[in-house]
């Protein structure tokens, strides 16, 4: 959440900042008006506090002096500033309550060099690899949701009989090309990253931080007998890894990497397209996810950007990199990037990765702090990227390595976790 300090002083920053966003102003408002009132109260509240200490050294000099009626009456008068105290205290409270309600509400501040828009047609292409549209051939024009029932690797029907709708079910070559596809990312990302593999339930102060709750509710899915929620990305757990801590400064950045099942609602894909692989419930991931001081986060921002295009483009994949616009950020989101990978069979640039920095606005809502130079503490900086998210990938490569003559060659980078094999046929 933003520092409630810089809405303070800052006030007209951070308006320009959430209008760029083109959020109206009313939340920030009423954020100043109740902090305003929670402070006065609070002072008339320490004040009262102060007044009945020097009333309580009163009534032992007064007993000394063996004056016990007008103890007494001073007794009577503390009391009365104590019941007066505790009302304060219990309102301003209730103020600080809903002050915090509020600043979970309200987004995160673009950075300076964020490009403006509305919406994803507003988001400016960064760059585009590998892609040809007159280099594909009519075999790889067919869509994964049919070639998966074809060659019997995606079994989407019995999926759907044992959970529901927007499940699916890889079965041989295809479960096989999910799992290495989970191996590739991990390996991928070795040399820098600590491997983790977290819980996937999480309390609500957990979803809490990263920023998805409370807005995002109901898109997640929840365990409400035990306050328990399903991680819809690695990032929610990776963020809390060091909540309520103090890093040491040395420490910083620290970086870790998870491959986790990942479960979203979905709640807004009415009208979008949830054939075969593209959109689901159920979902395996690789995150990569690192705490930082503010210097070293715009450098770690284009290494994950990197690394995630490396990755895609050893895969043999077409991709593109977009950078997002402010209308079209996520409520935590400071700067961030798309890296989306063509699809001839459904003809489709599909997001397979999004790398964001966050500044310091999920670290607050987490109190992860470090200490920088010259005493006292700071928040760190996070950031997150997706390093290999299964499903959209897993479309590309069974669309773009299907054969003139039959069957899905298996690319070479994944050659390794295929037991010999190199072809789904």
């Amino acid at each position: 959440m933003l520092d409630l300090r810089r809405i303070r002083t800052e006030p007209d920053v951070v308006r320009a900042g959430l209008a760029r966003r083109g959020v109206e102003p009313d939340e920030l408002d009423r954020v100043l008006e109740l902090d305003e009132r929670q402070r006065a109260l609070a002072a008339e509240r320490d004040d009262l506090r102060n007044r009945i200490k020097g009333l309580s050294k009163q009534v032992g000099t007064l007993h000394k002096e063996g004056r016990g009626d007008e103890a007494a009456q001073v007794q009577a008068e503390s009391r009365a500033l104590g019941e007066r105290e505790q009302e304060l205290a219990a309102e301003t409270a209730q103020l600080g309550d809903e002050v915090r309600d509020l600043l979970l509400r309200i987004p995160n501040l673009p950075h300076p060099d964020a490009p403006d828009g509305a919406s994803d047609a507003d988001n400016p292409v960064v760059r585009v690899v590998g892609f040809d549209p007159d280099g594909y051939g009519p075999h790889q024009r067919i869509p994964h949701w049919e070639l998966g029932p074809r060659y019997g690797i995606l079994d989407n029907e019995r999926a759907v009989k044992i959970s529901g709708a927007m499940f699916t079910m890889q079965r041989k070559g295809g479960a096989t090309l999910a799992r290495a596809l989970l191996q590739y990312g991990l390996d991928r990302n070795v040399d820098q990253y600590e491997e983790v593999r977290p819980p996937s339930l999480v309390t609500t102060e957990t979803l809490t931080a990263t920023g998805q709750l409370p807005k995002f509710a109901d898109d997640a899915y929840s365990v409400a007998r035990d306050d328990l929620w399903a991680i819809p990305t690695a990032e929610v757990p990776l963020t809390s890894i060091h909540r309520d801590e103090i890093i040491d400064t040395a420490e910083l950045p620290l970086r870790f990497m998870a491959a986790t099942a990942c479960y979203r609602r979905e709640a807004g894909s009415a009208g979008r397209d949830t054939r075969g692989m593209l959109r689901t419930h159920e979902f395996d991931k690789v995150e990569v996810f690192a705490y930082a001081t503010p210097e070293q986060a715009p450098d770690l921002l284009a290494e994950m950007v990197a690394r995630t295009e490396a990755t895609i483009g050893s895969l043999g994949l077409a991709y593109r990199t977009l950078e997002i616009c402010t209308g079209d950020m996520g409520q935590s989101h400071h700067r961030s990037f798309d890296v989306e990978v063509y699809a001839p069979g459904t003809d489709q640039w599909l997001e397979v990765s999004s790398i964001s920095w966050f500044a310091d606005y999920q670290a607050r809502r987490g109190n992860i702090r470090y200490r920088p130079g010259g005493g006292g503490t700071a928040m760190v900086h996070t950031l997150n990227g997706s390093a290999l998210a299964v499903p959209r990938v897993w479309a590309a490569i069974v669309e773009t390595y299907h054969r003139p003559d039959g069957g899905i060659d298996v690319p070479s980078a994944l050659l390794p976790y295929f037991r010999g094999s190199d072809r789904i046929a």
